[in-house]
């Protein structure tokens, strides 16, 4: 066998191989993968700001996923991102009090909701509205703030506050 055949077969298997590797990365790291949590109720949040946040990203409660984003859309009175999540009927004991926030995988992966229980002797029903919410954290607002010095000083001020 030629030498630059076989080159040329281990160069074309090892281009196969890493775009099969791609694919099952972008698919794990994604919310490409399907989420069946069955039957579920559906709780909404208003957020001033959802950064990149999708449909079908995951809800978390301690890290572990119990829902989606069902749908995202505007509220045209208060003009905040009005958040519809798709939480499994097994997690059915959230308190109403809980808070919602939207987090980041790692520095630069996929936003999801992640909740965390309040204290109330009442639970979260179908139709529900989470009023304690933290909006999504800018990048580009943090470097902003970072660029142009904190609490409001003007950048090459000499004084610390």
């Amino acid at each position: 066998m030629n030498p630059r055949r076989s080159y040329a077969a281990g160069t074309g298997l090892f281009i196969l191989l890493g775009f099969a590797a791609l694919a099952y990365l972008a698919t794990q790291t994604t919310s490409l993968v399907n989420f069946d949590s069955g039957p579920s109720y559906d709780v909404t949040a208003e957020f001033t700001n959802i950064g990149g946040l999708k449909d079908r990203a995951p809800v978390k409660l301690a890290g572990v996923r119990i829902g989606t984003v069902k749908r995202i859309t505007l509220d045209q009175r208060s003009m905040d991102a009005r958040v519809t999540l798709a939480i499994s009927d097994r997690y059915n004991q959230i308190p109403e009090d809980s808070y919602a926030k939207i987090m980041t995988s790692g520095l630069l992966g996929d936003q999801f909701i992640s909740l965390s229980p309040g204290g109330s002797p009442k639970v979260l029903k179908s139709g529900s509205l989470i009023d304690n919410t933290q909006s999504a954290l800018q990048i580009e607002d943090l470097i902003g703030k970072f660029m142009t010095g904190s609490g409001g000083s003007k950048a090459g001020s000499s004084g610390n506050k």
